[in-house]
């Protein structure tokens, strides 16, 4: 099965074969193994050794997510959140049940942040002290210039970027004002689901020590444990079977490019999915000037039969899997342009779509 969604990706055989080696993570062997993928997650990310640390926690991006802001926004202060989409709702959420005041700020749908409005609102309101922001908003496909947002608006940021690292570009060190980069092994870095990451300077860190209210979930703990025990320690049992699965996806990472070489790809892979469904008549949901290399969001056919479920058991059958969901206000589907997916195979997916359509009997394509 092809798996089109924002993830879990579709995965390299060599990964998916990494899972079946059985590591202890307490053996020294396991140490300098589980350093030095911290050290590829740092270099990846821009980060300087003695300036910034990679910091793992088991789990999936909302997990790292709530220990960024918990680390680093004191309790009861204020976290602007523009308001891009369902990842944003979702970061205001961990931000209020963690104690903390998240401010929305509108933002359409269908548009870019701008860095001009979000540091207006932050002016506006002295009391907000740091901006929390989603990089690549997969509920509706859009990518944010989050590094020229972040360049613009003198306060502390804290960067979802839990779908865009890897492919989208940021480099931590260009920008001092970023607390944290927070993202997973699976999505654009194209491991499994179970290890999350937090890029941090290590200044930053120190100076918001206290803040979090929960030792699962303090990012300063993990480093205070590092520095006590190594960088090849855990403070708890960590996924390791994962963690050689995502070993393995970096070595992968590395020989297409790097970040560079895995946005070419994920780019010529959007291109093909938006250009193809649209010769078969149906719009996608976004303009070609925003649209992001990660997720499209495809306008349903306008016909009263339409079934999301129905079309994704369809497409099922050939052998792909999309969002059996809707992220948008109007009924519409989803398809991931990222995971071990090449321009081909988007190829092969844009022509099932027609057949599937056809099957299924809808030939008024066009939404109204």
């Amino acid at each position: 099965m092809i798996l089109l969604i924002p993830g879990p990706v579709t995965t390299r055989p060599e990964v998916r074969a990494a899972l079946n080696c059985d590591l202890a993570p307490w053996d020294n062997d396991f140490r300098p193994f589980y350093s030095a993928i911290r050290q590829r997650v740092l270099r990846i990310a821009g980060g300087r050794d003695g300036e910034h640390a990679a910091l793992p926690l088991q789990g999936c991006g909302h997990f790292i997510t709530e220990a960024a802001i918990r680390t680093f926004v004191p309790p009861g202060k204020k976290l602007l959140i523009p308001s891009t989409g369902a990842y944003a709702e979702r970061m205001a959420r961990l931000a209020r049940e963690a104690g903390r005041v998240p401010v929305p700020l509108p933002v359409s749908p269908v548009a870019r942040a701008e860095p001009a409005a979000v540091a207006a609102a932050l002016e506006a309101d002295p009391e907000i002290g740091h901006l929390g922001m989603v990089y690549s908003e997969t509920g509706t496909g859009v990518v944010h210039d989050v590094p020229a947002i972040a360049a613009a608006v003198g306060r502390r940021v804290i960067v979802d970027a839990v779908s865009a690292f890897g492919a989208c570009p940021l480099d931590i060190s260009a920008h001092p004002e970023i607390d944290a980069v927070v993202f997973t092994s699976n999505k654009c870095m194209e491991g499994v689901p179970g290890i999350a990451f937090a890029v941090c300077p290590i200044e930053r860190l120190m100076a918001c020590a206290g803040n979090a209210a929960s030792w699962s979930l303090d990012l300063a703990d993990i480093y205070r444990h590092a520095l006590r025990h190594g960088w090849g320690s855990f403070r708890f049992t960590p996924p390791a079977q994962v963690l050689n699965a995502f070993k393995t996806a970096l070595d992968l990472f590395d020989a297409e490019g790097g970040q560079p070489g895995r946005l070419a790809r994920y780019t010529a892979n959007m291109r093909v999915l938006y250009d193809g469904v649209r010769a078969l008549g149906l719009r996608p949901c976004l303009s070609q000037e925003m649209q992001g290399p990660i997720i499209v969001n495809i306008q349903a056919p306008d016909d009263p039969r339409w079934d999301l479920q129905a079309f994704v058991d369809a497409l099922k059958r050939h052998g792909f899997l999309i969002s059996n969901f809707y992220d948008t206000e109007m009924p519409s589907f989803r398809v991931g342009c990222i995971g071990a997916i090449t321009p081909e195979i988007m190829r092969r997916f844009v022509a099932v779509v027609g057949e599937v359509l056809g099957e299924l009997g809808f030939n008024r394509r066009q939404a109204a």
